[in-house]
């Protein structure tokens, strides 16, 4: 679980937070997935060549959050393969939900190519599997 504030500068002009927050906020738990993974993105990239990308993004805003509003980022495993991984991530305020998106994530080389998925990611995956 990733926990997040809403700052002014996460709002629009009605207050709430603007649509696209909701996906940086997404980016920042599955950064911290990956870290507690065991994974250095940076230190990947630089001895492995591999980088994730966001392949396809499904995306539900079901209430909106607002200033000072305390969130927490839910992320789960709905499938993975060899190079993707789909994910379940769940934006919510106490226990209601205010948005929820299906992000599938590849991993890629320096040419743009499929990689297979890190071990020890594909290791500690089952840890977030629902």
């Amino acid at each position: 679980m990733f926990h997040c504030r809403v700052y002014y500068e996460d709002t629009d002009l009605a207050g709430i937070v603007y649509y696209a927050n909701y996906l940086k906020f997404i980016e920042r738990a599955r950064s911290e997935m990956i870290r507690d993974a065991g994974l250095d993105q940076a230190q990947m990239k630089q001895d492995d060549g591999l980088v994730f990308a966001v392949r396809r993004v499904e995306a539900d805003y079901v209430t909106p959050a607002r200033f000072d509003d305390a969130l927490a980022v839910e992320t789960t495993v709905a499938a993975q393969s060899g190079a993707r991984i789909t994910l379940q991530q769940d934006v919510k305020r106490d226990d209601r939900l205010l948005f929820s998106a299906i992000v599938e994530l590849v991993c890629l080389r320096a040419d743009g190519r499929p990689a297979r998925l890190p071990a020890s990611l594909r290791e500690s995956l089952p840890r977030w599997v629902r």
